[in-house]
């Protein structure tokens, strides 16, 4: 891809028995300072579209209603892209588009005019983060979210944003499975955050398009476009139709908290209350999850572990590591009740732990 950003290209590996997949996620906030251009020449007429196609009519209708919601963001580093959350000039993105920046350049769908901006808060651990623009102009149009619990496999949608650098891009797809945990390494501007029930689509998602929006056919955003998967073994090509965005009901939750407070202090994320490293073998092969410290009166303290013990499952889910752990945990809720197999003096116990949050 000589002309245009560079993917950025953490590993994605989903484990359990409902899917196994081993590639290559390219985060699209990196575009090394510039944008690609496309022209053409000796165009002709189009011709009209036939009447009574309902199905072109509504994407056109969605992508009237929603495209100006959607904007180009850049930074020093690259761009990405953003959505209008209120006419007071929040835009909701990923954390990995601002990365360490603190001002940005924004560009509305419908303007060739540069708005600056500054940062509002980020919060790596979900991959989102709020900017405001500087002097919001009139006219500003908010996206409307969608519900996530309505997010159906075979839902029609369609996603927005500047890929490539291309502003104002829209590719079409269908929901492919709802309910995915995706974990993102750490590299360039990714955070590393390992993100649940998040929606995967086969709507095209490049370099560019992370922070966009992921549409229904209602107008409402049901996603922020977040990562598009490589295959390794075809030396890190595009797999086709593979595609991830962060669900409605987190990016509002988040985006809510940053806007008030500027930090999050209720992430909607369930968490052990522990502090551990991940636990090697005799073989020095990962075999677990050590405990180094318990918050007092938290949940794994209240359900009996201790500094020592070794943690190997969470649920049904085996833990071999931090990132084991982290995983299973963003598959779960706040409040759920979860039995943790753990090792303690070379024998095997378990505990009913009610998760709390992140």
């Amino acid at each position: 891809m000589p002309a245009g950003p560079r993917p950025t290209g953490p590993r994605l590996l989903f484990s359990g028995a409902a899917l196994v997949l081993a590639a290559a996620l390219v985060t699209g906030c990196s575009s090394g300072g510039s944008s690609s251009s496309a022209s053409a020449s000796g165009s002709a007429t189009a011709p009209a579209s036939p009447s009574g196609n309902q199905l072109q009519d509504d994407y056109q209708k969605v992508i009237a209603n929603v495209l100006p919601s959607v904007v180009q963001i850049t930074t020093a580093s690259g761009l990405g892209s953003g959505i209008v959350y209120d006419t007071k000039g929040n835009i909701v993105t990923n954390a990995h588009v601002v990365g360490s920046a603190k001002t940005f350049t924004v560009t509305l769908a419908n303007s060739n005019k540069a708005l600056e901006a500054t940062l509002v808060g980020s919060y790596p651990e979900s991959d989102l983060a709020v900017i405001r623009l500087d002097s919001p102009p009139s006219g500003l149009k908010p996206a409307v979210f969608g519900d996530s619990g309505k997010v159906e496999v075979g839902q029609i949608t369609l996603a927005m944003g500047s890929p490539l650098g291309l502003s104002s891009s829209v590719t079409q797809g269908i929901v492919s499975a709802t309910g995915r945990t995706v974990s993102e390494p750490k590299g360039g501007d990714s955070p590393g955050a390992t993100i649940g029930n998040m929606v995967q689509t086969s709507a095209a998602i490049n370099p560019g398009n992370s922070g966009g929006a992921l549409v229904n056919l209602g107008s409402q955003v049901i996603g922020i476009n977040t990562l598009a998967a490589t295959d390794p073994d075809m030396n890190g090509s595009a797999a086709p139709g593979i595609g991830f965005a962060i669900p409605a009901a987190t990016i509002t939750n988040i985006a809510d908290q940053l806007i008030k407070d500027g930090k999050v202090a209720n992430s909607g994320r369930a968490a052990l209350g522990v502090t551990a490293r991940t636990y090697f073998d005799a073989d020095f092969r990962p075999a677990g999850v050590a405990v180094v410290a318990v918050t007092a009166g938290g949940p794994a303290a209240s359900a009996g572990l201790q500094p020592g013990d070794v943690i190997t499952k969470v649920g049904d889910t085996t833990v071999t590591s931090m990132n084991g752990l982290t995983t299973a945990l963003a598959a779960l809720q706040p409040g759920a009740k979860v039995t943790v197999t753990y090792q303690r003096d070379g024998a095997t116990k378990t505990a009913e732990v009610t998760l709390g949050s992140l």
